[in-house]
């Protein structure tokens, strides 16, 4: 926002960070945006507290209570160290020794906030186990189940723009905090008042720095993935580009790829040293082309099999092949999340695992594709809500019964077996090259391989919609959508009959007519604002708003029959089309 003079909140806010016990440098910035007569800044950085929500904390880098800096990070672990040893006084851990693992990525501040966080737990009596340089979020994960950890916290901003940083809460289990645990925790953070109840001086004895003793363990594991290491072993020549985009990427990926035995691995070197100002991209992000481009110029010069980029924390990946038109196409979330189903179900059928004790996890907005090559290989598909976190908790409930052969979403995430619980770009990668050297060994290329699925299963193709409305006025009407949905929810859509509507808030399925509770409180499921629309040609819709954002989301996934690769481009063309209508009909705008 614009403002000429300082919102009256905001200034009482800095009066008391320029009269309290905060350090010289924090003071003389605060003073130094006075000088400039920066009102907007000030107004930003002081009018509220930056919030800690469910996942953790995320902000712009800077003075303020509204920013993450050495305060505000402060207090957030603070927060969460009275929490760990609240529940550990309550004999939550029996015989154990209270302790976190700290992981860090490539952003500006990065080190020093997961430093500062080390000081605080170790402050209160707990070991730290502090990565010694940057490392992936799924290495975090892994590692606080390697380590016998309570908790953990990873600081990165995923790929927000480089003016951000923040953290993420983990709990013992290696995956991020649900219910009860985030609410506790957020209860505690928001009970630290003052930089007082801080304790920031750390017992150096207390923190024990960690590398190659939980990196190796984790490559290993990462290996027991391969279904087809004949294959690899035959394919060792696979021409990959892999680019980090500046991030923890680089760390693991060329070692794991390497380890499995591909030997024609290059890295787009403008890309390879860890950066939080991120200079080649304007956003790290790969789901963007733009973020992929010099990974793309350079496969496309070398004759590439496979492009492969991850994002700054390397839990999520990007991945392309050339298409049959000879063009280099970057495959979407669906499609790649899709394509590693279909070759972990084949790989395990061949490799005789399928035991009838095996299932597949992903989110309610991620294709339904997963959902029948599960169904036609016998094996259950779960669908959680949005959030690798309510994946995480499938495979906690179902530890012991079900093995868990791998799952995703919709946004570039992708989790294969259960030692990290957590989205995981390394073993992503991995896999990935793994499945693109199982379709060349047969002589097809990535693309090749995605059209075959799609012709023994139908050719879905998803759109989304995502519409900002910001400000008070805006999230009022995001509101108003969902409500008139409810309202009136549509009886057609593209000329379609709606047979189904699944509401998550009141967790209810509606179907010829009858309403059957969605059964919550298990299995990634409990209430949430989403609302979901089948029609009976077997199109889907999903209304999300965003908890985070002023956004609403809306997903919209169709199908029909792929009778060969000839007719390929006329059937995505029909898709697009439908999606489109489906659009239109919806006044989605």
């Amino acid at each position: 926002m614009t403002t000429a003079t300082i919102d009256p909140a905001a200034q009482i806010e800095i009066d008391r960070w320029l009269t309290g016990p905060y350090d010289y440098d924090t003071k003389a910035a605060i003073r130094q945006l006075q000088a400039e007569g920066n009102t907007t800044e000030l107004t930003d950085s002081f009018y509220r507290s930056l919030e800690f929500g469910t996942g953790g904390l995320r902000g712009v880098i800077g003075v303020g209570s509204n920013r993450m800096n050495r305060y505000t990070v402060g207090a957030a672990t603070q927060g969460l160290a009275n929490y760990i040893n609240r529940v550990a006084g309550a004999g939550a851990f029996p015989g154990q020794d209270v302790s976190v693992a700290i992981a860090h990525d490539s952003r500006r501040m990065s080190p020093e906030f997961a430093r500062l966080a080390a000081d605080v737990f170790a402050a209160n009596g707990i070991t730290v186990y502090l990565f010694s340089s940057l490392r992936p979020t799924p290495e975090l994960s892994f590692a606080i189940r390697q380590l016998g950890c309570q908790s953990g916290i990873v600081v990165t901003a995923s790929h927000n723009p480089p003016e951000y940083n923040g953290y993420k809460v983990y709990w013992n289990d290696g995956a991020q905090v649900v219910a009860p645990h985030d609410k506790n925790i957020i209860d505690e953070v928001e009970k630290v008042q003052s930089i007082e109840d801080i304790k920031f001086g750390g017992d150096p004895a207390k923190i024990k720095l960690i590398d190659e003793e939980v990196d190796a363990p984790y490559v290993e594991r990462i290996k027991t993935n391969a279904v087809n290491p004949d294959v690899i072993a035959r394919q060792s020549d696979l021409n990959i580009v892999f680019t980090p985009i500046h991030g923890t990427g680089i760390t693991l990926v060329p070692r794991v790829l390497d380890a499995l035995g591909f030997k024609n691995v290059s890295v787009v070197e403008a890309q390879a040293t860890p950066d939080g100002n991120f200079p080649t991209v304007k956003s790290p992000n790969p789901e963007e082309r733009a973020a992929m481009q010099l990974a793309l110029d350079q496969a496309l010069s070398q004759n590439a099999d496979l492009v492969m980029a991850t994002d700054p924390d390397a839990d999520r990946v990007g991945a392309g092949a050339r298409n049959h038109h000879g063009e280099f196409e970057l495959l979407n979330g669906n499609q790649m999340a899709s394509l590693i189903i279909f070759y972990l179900l084949r790989a395990w059928r061949d490799a005789g695992k399928l035991t009838g004790k095996e299932f597949v996890a992903k989110t309610i907005v991620t294709t339904d594709l997963i959902d029948r090559m599960c169904e036609r290989a016998g094996v259950p598909c779960y669908n959680t809500l949005t959030g690798f976190k309510y994946i995480a908790q499938v495979i906690r409930e179902l530890e012991g019964q079900q093995q868990f052969i791998g799952g995703g979403e919709e946004s570039y995430g992708y989790l294969i077996g259960d030692f990290v619980r957590d989205k995981d770009a390394i073993a992503s990668c991995a896999i990935i090259a793994e499945l693109t050297a199982y379709a060349k060994d047969q002589g097809l290329s990535l693309f090749d391989m995605l059209m075959e699925m799609y012709q023994e299963n139908g050719f879905y193709y998803e759109g989304l919609v995502s519409l900002t409305k910001k400000g008070k006025s805006g999230s009022e009407e995001i509101q108003q959508m969902m409500a008139d949905f409810r309202a009136n929810p549509p009886k057609q859509i593209a000329g379609s009959d709606v047979v189904r509507i699944d509401d998550y808030k009141a967790l209810t399925r509606t179907e010829n007519g009858q309403t059957s509770p969605i059964e919550a409180g298990k299995m990634g499921i409990e209430s949430s604002n989403v609302l979901q629309f089948f029609t009976a040609d077997g199109t889907k819709i999903s209304a999300r708003p965003s908890g985070t954002e002023p956004k609403i989301k809306f997903y919209v996934s169709v199908n029909e029959p792929l009778n060969s690769k000839d007719e390929f481009d006329a059937v995505y063309a029909s898709l697009k089309a439908k999606v489109q209508r489906v659009i239109d009909d919806m006044n989605l705008k």
